[in-house]
């Protein structure tokens, strides 16, 4: 019953962190933040069947580091080390569920039209205010998400696709909040997104067939 009741709660500590917990102290804001998170992993745990393939590992493996991610991001670059780590294990697990399509293959000139786009702003922008250092790991961090949401189009499961746009779209208002120009309510707008992105992608676990590799449509 548990199973069925999470998702529920997932969202009802997702809202508790994004419109009552309080922003301090930093410990407080983190552990709401963090709360609906490691109920998406205790859900995504629950998917999984007895026999695991090594899809389901490397995907809960992405979920854990983007955990860790959540926790660090305060310390901007190790929290997008930590993400970028999740999303390479995310990547290496949609992989293994590739079914070619021309129309999923197609899906590589939105995303790296949004990527250039959204990219190059953000290099003008790091450059602007002086932080050159930070346009290699910026850009090393779209490359990537960007590659993670196509490898999960090019599997055509419909959980994963859309788990990994709605990722998209957080992490580029984020990134647009953070360096381009602020957005009112932005954690709102970053974390709704960012919460369903995960639990989608989570919740693509329950459509990997048992003791095998396949995502089924």
């Amino acid at each position: 019953m548990i199973l069925y009741q999470l998702p529920l709660l997932i969202l009802t500590m997702a809202l508790v962190y994004l419109f009552i917990a309080p922003a301090e102290p930093l410990f407080f804001s983190l552990f709401f933040k963090l709360v609906p998170m490691i109920m998406i992993l205790i859900y995504a745990l629950q998917l999984l069947p007895r026999k695991k393939s090594r899809t389901h590992l490397l995907l809960i493996s992405g979920l854990i580091f983007c955990i860790i991610g959540d926790a660090t991001l305060h310390w901007f670059l190790i929290g997008l080390t930590a993400f970028l780590i999740g999303h390479l294990f995310y990547m290496a697990g949609f992989i293994t569920q590739w079914s070619f399509s021309i129309i999923r293959l197609a899906m590589v000139f939105p995303i790296a039209g949004s990527a250039l786009f959204i990219g190059s702003r953000l290099v003008v922008s790091l450059k602007i205010e002086g932080n050159e250092g930070l346009v290699l790991p910026v850009t090393a961090y779209i490359f990537i998400i960007s590659l993670m949401a196509f490898s999960a189009m090019m599997t055509g499961n419909g959980w994963a696709i859309a788990g990994s746009v709605l990722f998209l779209i957080s992490d580029a208002i984020l990134a647009w909040n953070m360096f381009i120009a602020p957005i009112h309510s932005s954690n709102v707008f970053v974390m709704l997104p960012y919460y369903g992105g995960q639990f989608l992608i989570a919740h693509s676990l329950s459509s990997i067939v048992a003791g095998g590799n396949r995502i089924v449509w």
